[in-house]
């Protein structure tokens, strides 16, 4: 073991999910041709002047909310100075010294995901997202970058961690829960290739047991989990190669060069001085008063994190379980459970088999696409049946099959079919006659004590019921004609 340790914090840039631009009328939608979104707002052209975005608003306040944070009653922008290509304005719409939410936190061992160690969220603020450079695509790219300016204006939270993380596995996890928070409340769409969803990670190393930081590098422009791990995982090292080699490590921005498996130099990395900022003149401060904090809340939808642990109190499900059944088709399972009374274990097993394999199928992750033709009341039903004993789980397989194909009810299927289950104890007493008299070899050999012969037999009677038979009653009428 390294006599070092990792210190790492996060920040972590979202697109919140609005219409429009977060100042102006300008659409967000991604992948319109380069530089046809945009407005003298968004230019940042002398006169035009900013109107903050409502709609930008409550999608920062929802992700406040959800970790915790603490909402302040006013916040303010202000303008972060500094050049680059794809900064139209030569200045970007942010808050500094008075953000939208501070102090959240997530509580050590509260999840699967979570380490033995609190993550502490630092604050949360809202900007402008700046535009993108386009390096290649182009006749002449050999020799010059484009700018799409398209994105810039698209409304952003930052939600920035202490330096909590002390491995890149951990980073990575608060990644992957982070994603899947803001998705559920429909702050972001978590589509981290387009770049609506990117990660920097602050990374620094120190002697095991000390309390003072060392010199921090920041990686930017992280879009996948696997990539944070990765980066983590080789900047920790090549910092630890550094001081042990008696060199010192200098503070800066790099890059995460996935060929090469290694983080590079970009920039000398700027402090918060060099961006000059004062208060944004053309807005007035944020005011967010208590009782639209509340109807938000009031609005908000079952967390993941409680809904792991509900899913485990009420129903007793493995985590395993319980991990297949977040989302969309989580609420199919809530449906069937809650409103159409099946019992949660099949429940789920039917979600995470017939659904999930549907789904898989059609490759797609809309469960609508399902539910519009095999509804959670459809499925209910079929599970209630089999638990009535009335049909059998492979026959209960093939209707709901049917029930996708035509569109049809499970009952009228069933009856139109005939594919009510075998229960009657004489019909299955004669099944089970007629097989031994067939199989006496089999039979003999089972009695014998090569047991893996009942099975055989019970698939004989099954077969020769047209699988309508209870399997439950095969079992017990075929060990009392053979005397088991």
């Amino acid at each position: 073991m390294s006599s070092y340790e990792a210190v790492i914090g996060l920040e972590i840039h979202a697109q919140l999910l609005t219409a429009s631009k977060i100042f102006c009328g300008c659409s967000t939608a991604f992948g319109a041709a380069p530089n046809t979104h945009l407005c003298p707002v968004c230019l940042g052209l002398p006169g035009a002047l900013p109107v903050l975005n409502h709609a930008a608003v409550d999608c920062a306040l929802r992700a406040a909310l959800a970790l915790g944070c603490e909402i302040h009653d006013t916040s303010i922008f202000a303008r972060k100075n500094y050049f680059y290509p794809d900064l139209p304005k030569g200045y970007q719409i942010s808050q500094y010294e008075r953000p939208l939410a501070t102090g959240g936190r997530i509580a050590a061992n509260s999840d699967y995901w979570t380490p033995s160690y609190d993550i502490r969220i630092t604050r949360i603020h809202m900007e402008e997202d700046a535009g993108k450079l386009l390096h290649e695509g182009f006749a002449d790219s050999a020799r010059r970058s484009h700018v799409d300016l398209n994105r810039a204006g698209t409304p952003l939270i930052e939600i920035v961690t202490e330096p909590d993380f002390r491995s890149g596995k951990d980073a990575a996890a608060f990644f992957a829960y982070l994603r899947e928070l803001l998705v559920l409340l429909a702050v972001n769409d978590g589509n981290m290739e387009e770049g609506s969803l990117r990660c920097d990670a602050n990374v620094s190393v120190r002697r095991r047991g000390a309390d003072a930081l060392g010199t921090k590098a920041e990686i930017k422009n992280l879009n996948s989990f696997r990539f944070l791990e990765d980066a983590i995982a080789s900047e920790t090292e090549r910092q630890i190669e550094v001081l042990e080699s008696g060199g010192r490590v200098v503070q800066e921005t790099r890059l995460w060069d996935s060929a090469a498996g290694q983080t590079v130099s970009m920039r000398s990395k700027e402090e918060a001085h060099d961006y000059r900022y004062f208060p944004e003149p053309d807005l007035p401060p944020l005011v967010v008063d208590a009782a639209r904090v509340d109807a938000i809340r009031n609005a908000m939808p079952e967390l993941p994190a409680d809904r792991r642990r509900r899913l485990a109190a009420e129903h007793g499900l493995s985590s395993r379980d319980i991990l297949q059944l977040m989302g969309p088709k989580g609420e199919y399972f809530d449906l069937m459970v809650n409103r159409f009374k099946a019992p949660a274990k099949p429940a789920a097993n039917l979600v995470m088999g017939l659904l999930s394999g549907k789904m898989n199928e059609l490759r797609t992750d809309d469960v609508t696409a399902i539910s519009s033709r095999v509804s959670p009341e459809q499925s209910a039903r079929l599970l209630a049946l089999v638990e009535e004993g009335k049909i059998s789980n492979s026959i209960a397989k093939d209707v709901w099959e049917k029930v996708f194909q035509t569109g049809r009810t499970t009952d009228e299927i069933i009856a139109a079919e005939g594919l009510t289950q075998i229960d009657d104890e004489s019909q299955i007493v004669g099944l089970v006659a007629d097989v031994l008299s067939k199989n006496a070899d089999a039979v003999a050999k089972y009695r014998a004590g090569n047991m893996s012969t009942f099975g055989f037999l019970v698939g004989q009677v099954m077969k020769a019921a047209g699988g309508k038979a209870n399997p439950k009653r095969v079992n017990e009428l075929l060990k009392r004609a053979l005397g088991a």
